[in-house]
């Protein structure tokens, strides 16, 4: 009897990501080479926006094509800005983009400005017309759990479609804490929401915490790739088995 693949749900709601300030389309391609080399498919890759076309393309050259590309706006500052973030979603979609990961400007939610918050949040969900929105709360910066909540209802409310832990280019990356949190305001709002965890995620044993939070919130059936994502880059690496490498 063949053995059970390890890591087989991991892989299977991995967001391969590369988002390094001097990527190259080589460098992407290389992103894209990792995820053929995967025993399962990853849910997406997620790049820059200049990226997308490198990703889609290599992507589809290598058989690929169910493998979705995401791309980053207000990044990573999370800007209080509706404007930009319609149009930097707009040149996204154009570009061909199929998920869009937002940074939430969680800086006026610090300051009490809830309002700014969800005008920047109804412009994403407007602008990226259908496709699906994860919202960025840059968790560690937000720090207390009251914040972190606060974050995850506004954007569930206001049709967010996931609700993310981080950018990864913040002082504090996902915490097992700050997951727990964000899960359970999922929970409470019907469990319509997905989520992903994300920034500093590097070993399966680290990525498989979030899988065990999330089934323990909202159970094993609730935690597939339609709803649950794991963002991370050298993860992938982690995951190959030794015949792979």
């Amino acid at each position: 009897m063949e053995k059970p693949l390890p890591n087989r749900r991991l892989m299977a709601c991995l967001d391969l990501t590369r988002l390094g300030d001097s990527d190259t389309p080589a460098d992407i391609q290389t992103l894209c080479e990792l995820a053929a080399r995967l025993p399962v498919a990853p849910a997406a890759l997620c790049v820059h926006p200049e990226m997308i076309t490198t990703a889609r393309t290599d992507l589809d050259e290598r058989g690929l094509q169910h493998v979705l590309v995401a791309t980053v706006v207000n990044f990573p500052d999370g800007a209080d800005d509706p404007a930009r973030c319609r149009r930097e979603i707009l040149r996204a979609r154009g570009a061909g983009a199929a998920e869009i990961d937002a940074v939430l400007p969680w800086r006026a939610l610090l300051a009490g400005d809830a309002d700014a918050v969800v005008a920047n949040l109804r412009a994403m969900r407007e602008a990226s017309q259908g496709l699906p929105l994860k919202v960025i709360i840059e968790s560690g910066e937000l720090g207390s759990h009251e914040r972190i909540r606060e974050a995850s209802l506004l954007a569930i409310h206001e049709g967010a479609d996931f609700i993310k832990t981080s950018t990864g280019k913040a002082r504090v990356h996902a915490t097992p804490r700050a997951a727990e949190t964000m899960l359970e305001a999922i929970a409470e709002t019907g469990g319509r929401c997905g989520f992903k965890a994300a920034g500093g995620i590097r070993t399966p044993d680290e990525a498989n915490a979030y899988l065990a939070i999330a089934d323990r919130v909202l159970g094993p059936a609730w935690c597939r790739p339609s709803r649950l994502r794991i963002g991370a880059s050298s993860l992938a690496e982690a995951l190959l088995p030794p015949e792979a490498c």
